[in-house]
C-alpha cells in the first residue's frame, strides 16, 4: 500500500520519474493503492543495485534518512535536479546508497513516519520552495502577495528591464 501511495504522490506532485533499487518483486507490479495509474504517466526504473542506477546528468541524489549528520528538511535547500531516495519501512538505506548520495536530509519528527508519508512531505516541501508560492504570512490568516519567480518570460527587452519594475515612461506604448 505504501509504495502505491508514494507513486500516486509522486505523480500528483509532478515528479519526472520514479525508481526503485533492489526492490522486492511484488513492488514491480502497479499497486492497487496507485489509483492515478502513475506507471502510465511517469517513467519507472527498477535498478537491480546501487551501482546500476543511471540518473540524468547533473541530477543530485538526496537521501531521506534519520541519521545524526542529516540536515533537517526545513533547513535544506533542494537542488533543482534531484532524485530522492527513501529507505525501507523497517530499516535504513544501505551504506552503499548513503555513500552515493550527495545530501542526506531528515524530517524533524519525534519518530519515524511511514515511507509514503515521508515521501509526500519531502515532495510538498520541494513544490513549496520551487512552486513560486509566497512565503508564510506573518499573521495568521493573512495572504501575502505571490512573489515574482526568476523563471519564465524575459527580464529585458531592447536593453530595458521589462519585468520586476515598471518600464521607463519613454518606452511605454505610444498613442
Amino acid at each position: 500500500m505504501n509504495f502505491g501511495n508514494l507513486m500516486r504522490s509522486a505523480h500528483a506532485f509532478g515528479a519526472s520519474f520514479f525508481f526503485t533499487v533492489n526492490a522486492d518483486a511484488a513492488i514491480e507490479r502497479s499497486p492497487v493503492s496507485d489509483t492515478s495509474r502513475s506507471v502510465d504517466h511517469l517513467p519507472y526504473y527498477a535498478w537491480p543495485d546501487v551501482a546500476g542506477m543511471a540518473l540524468p546528468e547533473g541530477c543530485r541524489i538526496v537521501a531521506v534518512e534519520l541519521t545524526q549528520d542529516a540536515v533537517d528538511l526545513p533547513n535544506f535547500s533542494h537542488p533543482r535536479r534531484a532524485a530522492y531516495v527513501l529507505g525501507p519501512e523497517r530499516g535504513s538505506l544501505s551504506q552503499a546508497m548513503l555513500t552515493r548520495c550527495d545530501h542526506i536530509i531528515r524530517i524533524p519528527t519525534a519518530f519515524c513516519v511511514n515511507v509514503a508519508t515521508a515521501g509526500a512531505i519531502v515532495m510538498y516541501d520541494r513544490i513549496r520552495i520551487f512552486g513560486g508560492f509566497a512565503g508564510r504570512p506573518v499573521r495568521p490568516g493573512s495572504l501575502p502577495e505571490k512573489p515574482e519567480t526568476g523563471f519564465g518570460g524575459p527580464l529585458y527587452s531592447g536593453g530595458d528591464r521589462i519585468r520586476g519594475r515598471k518600464k521607463p515612461a519613454s518606452r511605454r506604448a505610444r498613442p
